[in-house]
């Protein structure tokens, strides 16, 4: 998938009209119906099926859906599970652009920025469940799954829960991050894929549970782990591209500790810095060749670089520094490529400058409970998006870096600074 850019002066991008904000449109079903019919081939490529729980306390009401996001494959699947139920969709404003994003609309889809505090959705949302009589279906992680677990979820979604006062259904898949897991850039894996689909509290149990109550049960519902999956339940892909890219997750070496020297390349994950190398199985499990294998289980290894990260911050030795080409987006037109700058990222949050001197953005630490990282964002290149609701600056480092470090380290630098304040 692809996203319209045009080259554009950062004075001219100042000049753009604003994205301006529309009531959600009611789900148009013969659109739907095509969406639907179009989806059905996937469908029956990947033997998609589905169980159910406690499903039929939702009936045909309207109810809030949280699904997992996996993949490209997370819409289809959804489509495959309730069409005809109408569907209002919580979208990124990025994945709204031009055509494809009018058509959207009539789907019912609704923007919203990702990873900021966006009281205007809250409101969009209540529109979708009472005017339009229609579901929301939400995706709390926001981004892609980098390392088969959950993206950190957003504090108190409980508040939500209860301010809506709908049935809540969870939807969690299984299969559809291995068939596309985000690090392979794009490359398409034949993994049967399957969903469990459950109301995990209804409209009177929302009511009496607490606020805390209801998001642990968000939180157990989205405690999955995607390597784990595959290793226990045999899952084979046995393709010889399987570790393309695994670099991307993982960027540091437990053996010699350096960083952006590895790279993930066929069935081999390979350190330059070592010369340590690691084979993928067709489980997903890792093994090295002339080394101890330290971390044979991806997430274990992805915890570790999150330690790493977190003792960085506690010793104040963080530092992201780069030069980054820049693309600003400030409506559904697509997004404007201003040329180069300069990116920070360090105790103190993010720092952006560029388009001739004339931008110069800070975002605290506490401004996100995570950040919005991607790999091979629209087939352009990995990316660091920050911003706020007016604009969204998609920063692409021209330097080897790891944009999943920058991930990592927004999540722990937010979790110790809300920490401190409540002390």
């Amino acid at each position: 998938m692809k996203i319209a850019t045009k080259k554009m002066s950062y004075d001219e991008v100042l000049k753009l009209p604003r994205l301006q904000h529309k009531n959600p449109l009611k789900p148009q079903l013969w659109l739907a119906t095509i969406v639907h019919i179009v989806c059905a081939s996937t469908l029956r490529k990947i033997k998609f099926s589905y169980t159910t729980e406690r499903m039929e306390m939702v009936g045909d009401q309207p109810c809030l859906i949280l699904m997992n996001h996996s993949s490209f494959t997370d819409m289809k699947l959804a489509y495959g599970i309730f069409y005809p139920k109408r569907l209002g969709i919580v979208t990124s404003v990025d994945a709204m652009t031009g055509i494809l994003g009018k058509l959207m609309r009539l789907l019912g889809c609704t923007p919203t920025h990702k990873y900021i505090t966006d009281l205007t959705l809250f409101k969009d949302m209540e529109y979708m469940l009472k005017t339009n009589k229609s579901s929301v279906l939400m995706y709390p992680e926001a981004g892609y799954s980098f390392d088969g677990c959950a993206t950190a979820l957003p504090r108190k979604m409980g508040v939500l829960l209860k301010r809506l006062g709908v049935p809540v259904v969870t939807v969690i898949t299984e299969g559809a991050f291995h068939r596309d897991p985000l690090y392979n850039m794009l490359q398409i894996r034949d993994v049967k894929v399957s969903a469990h689909v459950k109301c995990i509290a209804t409209a009177e149990e929302i009511k009496e549970k607490s606020v805390d109550e209801l998001d642990a049960l968000i939180a157990e519902a989205f405690s999955f782990d995607n390597f784990a999956w595959q290793r226990d339940n045999k899952v084979s892909i046995d393709v010889p591209f399987r570790a393309d890219g695994l670099h991307r997750i993982l960027y540091k070496c437990p053996h010699c500790g350096a960083e952006n020297q590895m790279e993930g390349k066929g069935i081999h994950l390979t350190c330059h810095a070592c010369n340590t190398q690691w084979t993928m199985d067709e489980y997903g499990q890792l093994s090295a060749k002339n080394a101890d294998t330290v971390y044979s289980h991806i997430p274990d290894w992805y915890r570790w670089q999150r330690d790493c990260v977190r003792k960085e911050l506690e010793e104040g030795t963080y530092l992201l520094d780069t030069d980054v080409d820049i693309a600003v987006q400030v409506n559904l037109d697509g997004v404007c490529m201003i040329g180069e700058g300069h990116l920070t990222h360090d105790l103190n949050g993010f720092h952006l400058t560029g388009g001739d001197g004339k931008l110069d953005y800070s975002q605290s630490p506490v401004h996100s409970h995570t950040l919005y990282s991607d790999y091979y964002w629209y087939e352009i290149g990995d990316v660091i998006g920050i911003g706020d609701n007016e604009f969204s600056y998609f920063c692409f480092p021209k330097k080897n870096v790891s944009v999943t470090k920058a991930r990592l380290a927004t999540e722990e630098l937010y979790k110790m600074k809300k920490q401190r304040k409540r002390i």
